[in-house]
Formats: structure tokens, C-alpha cells, sequence
């Protein structure tokens, strides 16, 4: 079975993560807030550290409410930047609750995340033809154009070569090279 370039197969964790997530269409706000916060948090780490410490994330992060991250206080970041099951940056962490705040701001004006988000796509994702991982840009026209609107908005964390990840990993982008057995079965 080929994969993309970038899984190393010895890996489970990355290769569950490919044949099973990264690339599939995401609609679910919750869902897209969870990757939004993690490709942030992953911001000169790798992936597999963020993978690692996903589902820790996902219990002291009130498993991505963004209703409940955006009430966080003060103590709350004081309790987070303790915790060694996250990524204990400042930084990191407080752009996390700013960014829940845009967030619920963004689904109260255009009804949800996920409504405001494929329609710089035109509800349908974007499919890229590469033949090898290695030539995928780590930003796009697309990734610029969403990054400097949710900059506007108040963002944090969301330059363009981490918006180019997230959009690849909620699949707005397929990204998969053709080769890979997930190409097709993302773009159906």
C-alpha cells in the first residue's frame, strides 16, 4: 500500500493518523477548533510531538469547546503552563483562549467555523495533483488569503505556512500525493 512520502511507515502513530484523518474533509466545528489550536501548538515542533500529546490536550482543553477554552482564566493558563501532558509555551496557550473568543465570534457571524472557512473554497476542497511530497508548498495563495483574514479578526498562531497545515490536515486541501492510496478515497 503507498503513502505519501512524508508517513514513515515504522511510525503507527503517523501512519494511523494519514490513513485514517489527515486530508478527510472536516465539517465539525469542534473538530476544526481542535486542529486550529494543535497546528498552532505544533508552530516549530513536530507533528508527531503534537500527536503525542493529543489526547492529553484534548482532556485539560475540555476536549476543544471553544465555549469553555474562551472562559479560561488566569489560573487556568497557570495550571496549563504546569502541565507536561501539553506544550507548556505562553504563548501558545493564551493564543489558544484568544483564539476560541475569534472563534465563537467567527460562528456567530457566519452560523458556524466551518460555513466561514469552505467558503473561501467555494464549499468544495481544493485537490492539488503532486507526485512528491517534497514540492508541496508549506503555503498557498489560499493559506495566505485565510491567514491574513483571521490575523484581521485577532488570531493568533495562524501565519501562513500554519494555516497551509491546517487546511491540508481538515482536508480544504487534498494534499495526499496522487501515488497514495488516500488521494481518490479523500476526494470523493
Amino acid at each position: 500500500m503507498k503513502r505519501c512520502g512524508w508517513v514513515n511507515p515504522a511510525n503507527e502513530l503517523y501512519v494511523k493518523y494519514h490513513d485514517e484523518e489527515w486530508g478527510v474533509p472536516v465539517h465539525n466545528d469542534r473538530k476544526l477548533f481542535e486542529m486550529l489550536i494543535l497546528e498552532g501548538a505544533q508552530a516549530g515542533l513536530s507533528w508527531e510531538t503534537v500527536l503525542k500529546k493529543r489526547p492529553h490536550y484534548r482532556k485539560v482543553f475540555d476536549r476543544f469547546d471553544p465555549k469553555k477554552v474562551a472562559r479560561y482564566n488566569a489560573a487556568k493558563v497557570a495550571d496549563l503552563l504546569e502541565d507536561a501532558g501539553i506544550i507548556r509555551n505562553r504563548m501558545k496557550v493564551e493564543s489558544a483562549i484568544g483564539n476560541a473568543k475569534v472563534f465563537l465570534a467567527i460562528q456567530k457571524e457566519f452560523g458556524s467555523f466551518h460555513k466561514y472557512l469552505w467558503a473561501f473554497v467555494g464549499g468544495e476542497p481544493v485537490v492539488n495533483r503532486h507526485k512528491n511530497w517534497r514540492k508541496i508548498p508549506p503555503r498557498t495563495e489560499l493559506s495566505d488569503q485565510i491567514s491574513k483574514d483571521l490575523k484581521k479578526r485577532g488570531m493568533k498562531f495562524v501565519g501562513t505556512t500554519i494555516m497551509c497545515a491546517f487546511l491540508q490536515a481538515v482536508g480544504v486541501m487534498n494534499d495526499h500525493e496522487v501515488g497514495c492510496f488516500r488521494y481518490k478515497e479523500v476526494a470523493i
